[in-house]
């Protein structure tokens, strides 16, 4: 017979004090994604049948270089924080666990890197 309450026993747990900055990062990205996600559907919708060359000019006119280089930022940050809560959770071996982190980092870094230079070369040498 254990004789602590409820509370005693959760309050034994602690607390990571790390949860909360990365909840709200993952909200703010969220919240960032749902209009630019409208914007790039409305894009792609917009853009369907056109050329190469259409596509150039689009890219390279009123600001939709920077809303698709800010879409990717976010898409990827966001893929980074929803990658890193699924690993925290299930991911049990803290050495795994640290590699697992160190890939998604430079994975998600990479691949949005990739996609902003891509973005930026289609925009100025169109």
């Amino acid at each position: 017979m254990e004789m602590r309450s409820s509370l005693g026993k959760v309050r034994g747990f602690g607390s990571t004090k790390s949860g909360t900055p990365h909840w709200v990062a993952e909200r703010i990205s969220a919240i960032a994604l749902v209009p630019l996600s409208l914007w790039f559907v409305y894009s792609v919708v917009a853009l369907n049948g056109a050329g190469h060359g259409e596509f150039k000019v689009w890219l390279g006119q009123h600001g939709n270089a920077m809303l698709m280089i800010s879409f990717v930022v976010a898409l990827f940050y966001h893929a980074k924080l929803g990658l890193e809560v699924v690993v925290e959770d299930y991911v049990h071996a803290e050495t795994l666990k640290v590699i697992t982190h160190f890939f998604i980092k430079f994975a998600t870094f990479l691949s949005g890197l990739s996609c902003i230079l891509a973005t930026l070369r289609v925009a100025f040498t169109g």
